[in-house]
């Protein structure tokens, strides 16, 4: 009995070490599938955020960056920053243009969506020409909106004085956060618009024929239909828009150089980089501290959008 049973068990051995020494065909294409993408997401997102930080720990010159014989100086740099009585205001700022242009281009957009959610002749061409300014290189529409908030012969003063009002300077120091956070709403509908009428157009039809029926009008529709199915879209477009808004500064820089109010964490970092607008020397182990802080707040906002999909599924 003992010499047939392990007879009978060593074919099944033989094919349990024949699986051990190799991977089947399906499993050698689903490695090769995942294999660009693994190298791709170490390549250029691991191994770039983790010369971010270690830049941060330590302290460097444009000698020791050539070198690479920066001295390690821990948290140093980081309360050097935080420190800064540039620090603070300039988070501000950061918040104020954030959550204004996310509210706004939130809002717009999803009236918008709302208003070509039915069908008109040329609704299709209206809806294509919001797309523009999606469509624009930001350095054209960043000059574009720079030269009509010019004090002296933009369009936006000229349209004020006629109605008696005076000229109001746009890209000085006390009005830049104002007028960059308009020009970045006007740039940030499309998207908005776009991702929303998507959303709009997955919440079946029969929900506002139901809703018509036991006497709900328009607005009611909107806040007990449209609002409540909208909230993953809501949800993601949001995130997206919070995390691309932080790390604007492209057309902060071309309309105002970063300076006065207009200064964010994102341009900040950029000028200490570069030393470029108000700083003039470059300063590497700072600009990295920005870079890791924007990067922390952005997974911070990452995690809460987890845990409210997670409600919400639940």
């Amino acid at each position: 009995m003992t010499t047939v049973t392990a007879r009978r068990s060593a074919p099944s051995g033989e094919h349990e070490r024949g699986r051990r020494r190799g991977l089947r065909p399906t499993q050698w294409a689903g490695i090769g599938f995942v294999a660009p993408l693994v190298v791709y997401l170490v390549v250029l997102y691991a191994y770039p955020l983790y010369e971010n930080v270690s830049m941060s720990l330590h302290r460097f010159t444009r000698a020791t960056f050539v070198t690479g014989q920066a001295p390690f100086v821990g948290f140093d740099v980081y309360r050097e920053v935080i420190g800064s009585p540039q620090f603070w205001p300039t988070v501000r700022q950061t918040a104020v243009f954030v959550v204004v242009s996310l509210v706004f281009q939130y809002a717009i957009g999803l009236g918008l969506a709302v208003f070509f959610r039915r069908s008109f002749p040329l609704s299709s061409l209206l809806r294509g020409l919001f797309l523009v300014p999606w469509l624009l290189p930001i350095i054209v529409s960043a000059t574009t909106w720079q030269w009509m908030m010019d004090a002296d012969s933009g369009v936006i003063n000229r349209f004020l004085g006629l109605f008696g009002a005076d000229p109001v300077w746009w890209l000085n120091a006390q009005h830049s956060l104002m007028s960059v956070t308009i020009a970045n709403i006007w740039l940030g509908i499309p998207f908005n618009l776009v991702i929303l009428y998507s959303g709009l157009q997955n919440i079946p039809t029969d929900l506002y024929e139901a809703a018509s029926l036991d006497g709900a009008g328009a607005w009611r529709q909107f806040w007990h239909v449209t609002f409540p199915l909208l909230r993953p879209v809501t949800a993601i477009t949001l995130l997206l828009g919070f995390v691309y808004t932080l790390k604007v500064v492209d057309i902060i820089w071309i309309m105002t150089l970063g300076t006065g109010s207009s200064q964010t964490l994102a341009t900040w970092a950029y000028a200490m980089a570069f030393g470029k607008g108000a700083s003039s020397v470059i300063r590497y182990s700072q600009a990295s501290v920005l870079g890791t802080i924007l990067l922390l707040i952005a997974l911070v906002m990452g995690f809460v959008y987890l845990v409210v999909q997670r409600r919400q599924e639940d």
